[in-house]
């Protein structure tokens, strides 16, 4: 793993929140921008609960954790994995998954849980390449994520 992949701290807000709006708008995605997105980082990287890993600034990872009646540590949802165009396919992905799980596991957590589109069959290779699925152990059919915006 490169000793550039790290844990992003408060102050490297703007940082994530200027990939962040990257990664939306390369996938046309609504983004409110990085001067909304940044103070909103801020916030959470404070907490315990929100944390982010930085990849230079070529590329991050956004983690929430959260309790679950069913481990004894938190569950993690890899909200956000993105690495510039220019820098895919040079193993970045691969370091910041990586440093996300050992991150994940050093926070107690037992399980990663991530969201991929289903036409999106290169994350959908990236992610089963390192080992994950969307079938439950002993199930036939993959599993589906729904939602409902509540605003």
């Amino acid at each position: 793993m490169r000793e550039s992949v790290r844990l992003a701290g408060v102050g490297d807000a703007m940082v994530v929140a200027v990939l962040l709006d990257a990664f939306n708008r390369e996938f046309d995605t609504p983004t409110p921008g990085p001067e909304v997105l940044a103070p909103r980082l801020e916030k959470l990287l404070d907490e315990e609960l929100t944390f982010a890993v930085l990849a230079d600034t070529t590329g991050f990872a956004l983690v929430t954790l959260r309790p679950n009646v069913w481990y004894d540590g938190p569950v993690a949802l890899l909200d956000e994995l993105y690495v510039e165009p220019s820098h895919r396919n040079q193993g970045f992905g691969t370091d910041l998954l990586t440093f996300v799980e050992d991150e994940v596991r050093r926070r107690g957590g037992e399980v990663l849980e991530f969201n991929v589109d289903g036409e999106d069959h290169d994350t959908r290779r990236f992610y089963e390449r390192h080992g994950y699925t969307n079938i439950e152990a002993g199930q036939a059919e993959p599993m589906f994520y729904y939602y409902r915006e509540l605003g």
